[in-house]
């Protein structure tokens, strides 16, 4: 029996007997009409004028906030009035002149069931295409987050993660296909057991493969690269070629029901891995405790969730290959960098591991500073791709060395090698030339009859004399080419050598030294002259200009201006462009304490000895006080003992001994 709603009095509104199969309930106020409508969802509610007219803007209000979606509101007023009723309330589904005939109320019922009805299937529809377009939104942005996270261990928790959300689905384990040596037969192809996440027991997860065939579940989607999509995992249908195995539910205490297992299909249509949904609940809140509680709070996956994880898992797949085509790549890249390093200190053997050395040093000292939340460095902060950025300037800082003669970069005296082997031969020619001189003064005097006992005694003298001062001026230039401090009594007695003349096999006069020599030997401190000291000092530039030129990703931008930096000092004094402190990037500044300590404290070099870890830290604080160094930034480094990082590949553990 349909039931009608009125709103005053059934008797003033209604003319004579109600049609057959019609019954009429009446209320007097607003409060009750509301009532019995959520009580009873009545669909026709007659509502005198009156009545409406005292509670106009109630009514406006309750129409407008869609509680009245489930019945039709009807107005009832004299023919004379029932104009003014649809302007005051044009909310009003129709309006009828009182009194109302058994007829017009039985043709206003059905047409109130008709509209109904129709404004169900339309509230349905805007009810699926919200959830569609729900879905659709939700899809992006899983797209979004899949294909920004460049982890790949992140990627997959992710992955899997979202599916089990969009799904409401208690559990979810990850697959992986792992392709055999030969790919095209498919022969040795596995599945690696990769995630686990369950909501509802502890998981404990150990990474293992296993056959990728039907027997399993898994294995039987990753082949056939169909949906599986199981009501109950323990009662599969006659004839299923797969198993689902009961292992673990009885180890742990768990229940595993419904199942959706969907392939992950890469750009290729390749399936490369598998999703596996356990559970799916009524209310995704739930925690399904105790086992019980499963028969009643897990459903079936629907068609729907069929759909929504195809196109997650086809977006999980192209996000985790394009993922590992990057791990690739910058996998690639380290190799090359690592190329690189290996290619500029073969040149130079006793600077071996030097850059990686610094490298550590250097993000070390970035995370360090990146932890810090007292001034001044509260605003400084690096990403994973930034200390990575930080990393490759440091492997590379000294790659420029390339560009740099090999006889330069390795001198470690102020003459040459094969500078100083000249000077030696001819220093022992000087002193056969004497020998000669002497022997053949002898065999004139014997020859002459002069050569008594007493004269040769003398000469024999003389000669000695003579050997020991070419001794003592060869010791003398030895010395000159070591690379020290040059006294200037030495500095005057080799400006004079060129005055001193020997013959040479052509009877021709010669200098000791040539000016070139005592130009080299007059280098007042270090080895290097100040044209093979701009020389090392290019290998700056020649480092900017390389890495200038391959083609950074953005994250990477700045590798370039922060090696080209390194040499730079806070007081303007660096090269090679003499940069002001703030013209200097803070990761530049730590690269160059970093490098400055490796240098001082790593084994000893042609040109320099080691110092001890004290010695060091105290020439970079004499540094840092005289305006050189970032002085907050050695402060970090030394309080927080990062020089400790390379300690035992610097040969630490003998300086600190010494």
């Amino acid at each position: 029996m349909s039931s009608i709603l009125v709103w005053g009095k059934t008797r003033e509104i209604v003319a004579g007997a109600l049609p057959p199969g019609i019954s009429t309930e009446e209320v007097s106020t607003f409060s009750e009409l509301k009532a019995e409508l959520r009580a009873k969802r009545s669909i026709l509610v007659l509502a005198d004028a009156s009545h409406l007219e005292a509670e106009r803007d109630a009514v406006a209000a309750w129409i407008k906030s869609g509680e009245s979606r489930l019945s039709l509101l009807v107005g009832v007023a004299p023919m004379e009035e029932a104009d003014e009723l649809v302007r005051r309330h044009p909310y009003l589904d129709d309006v009828m002149v009182r009194p109302v005939t058994a007829m017009r109320l039985r043709l206003r019922l059905d047409r109130a069931l008709d509209g109904l009805n129709s404004r169900r299937v339309i509230q349905q529809l805007d009810a699926a295409l919200a959830r569609k377009s729900q879905d659709l939104h939700e899809l992006n942005n899983i797209g979004v987050a899949l294909s920004a996270q460049r982890d790949i261990n992140k990627l997959l928790e992710l992955i899997l993660a979202k599916c089990r959300a969009i799904t409401a689905s208690d559990a979810g384990t990850l697959y992986l296909v792992v392709r055999g040596k030969d790919q095209a037969a498919q022969t040795g192809d596995r599945l690696k057991f990769v995630l686990a996440q369950n909501e509802s027991v502890p998981v404990s997860f150990e990474e293992r493969t296993v056959p990728l065939d039907e027997t399993s579940i898994a294995g039987y989607a990753a082949l056939s690269g169909q949906i599986v999509n199981v009501a109950d995992a323990y009662q599969l249908p006659p004839g299923t070629p797969y198993t689902i195995s009961r292992t673990w539910d009885q180890r742990s205490g768990y229940r595993t029901k419904s199942m959706l297992v969907v392939p992950m299909r890469d750009h290729q249509d390749t399936v490369i891995g598998v999703v596996q949904l356990i559970n799916k609940k009524r209310d995704a809140r739930t925690v399904l405790r105790p086992v019980a509680l499963v028969e009643e709070a897990v459903i079936p996956f629907t068609s729907v969730d069929e759909e929504l994880v195809s196109s997650l898992a086809s977006q999980a797949a192209v996000a985790f290959e394009n993922t590992r085509l990057i791990q690739d790549i910058r996998n690639l890249f380290d190799s090359f960098v690592r190329a690189s390093v290996t290619a500029i200190e073969s040149r130079d053997p006793t600077t071996s591991g030097h850059s990686d050395r610094v490298a550590t040093l250097t993000v070390a000292l970035a995370e360090k500073v990146d932890a810090l939340d007292a001034p001044p460095f509260r605003d400084v902060s690096f990403t994973r791709d930034q200390l990575q950025e930080i990393r490759y300037a440091s492997l590379l800082h000294d790659f420029g060395k390339v560009g740099v003669r090999e006889k330069v970069l390795i001198k470690g005296k102020k003459l040459y090698v094969g500078e100083l082997l000249l000077l030696r031969q001819r220093f022992s020619y000087i002193k056969r030339t004497l020998e000669a001189e002497h022997l053949r003064a002898k065999l004139d005097q014997v020859t002459a009859g002069q050569a008594s006992p007493e004269l040769l005694l003398q000469m024999d003298r003389a000669h000695e004399k003579g050997l020991e001062e070419i001794e003592q001026i060869l010791r003398m230039v030895l010395q000159a080419n070591e690379p020290t401090i040059l006294e200037e009594e030495s500095f005057r007695a080799l400006m004079d050598l060129p005055n001193r003349t020997y013959t040479d096999g052509e009877g021709n006069r010669q200098p000791f030294l040539s000016m070139d020599e005592v130009s080299a030997l007059s280098i007042r401190k270090g080895s290097l002259s100040e044209k093979e000291r701009r020389e090392i000092e290019s290998h700056v530039t020649h480092t900017y200009r390389f890495l200038s030129q391959i083609p950074w990703t953005g994250e990477f931008r700045r590798v370039p201006e922060i090696a080209y930096a390194h040499h730079e000092k806070m007081d303007g004094t660096g090269y090679p462009r003499k940069l002001a402190a703030t013209e200097i990037p803070v990761q530049s500044r730590m690269m160059t304490i970093s490098d400055i300590f490796d240098a001082l404290v790593a084994w000893d070099r042609p040109y320099k000895k080691s110092v001890p870890v004290e010695r060091a830290l105290d020439i970079l604080r004499d540094e840092a006080r005289g305006g050189k160094l970032d002085l907050q930034l050695l402060d970090v480094f030394v309080d927080a003992k990062v020089y400790e990082r390379t300690l035992p590949r610097a040969g630490a553990p003998a300086e600190l001994a010494r």
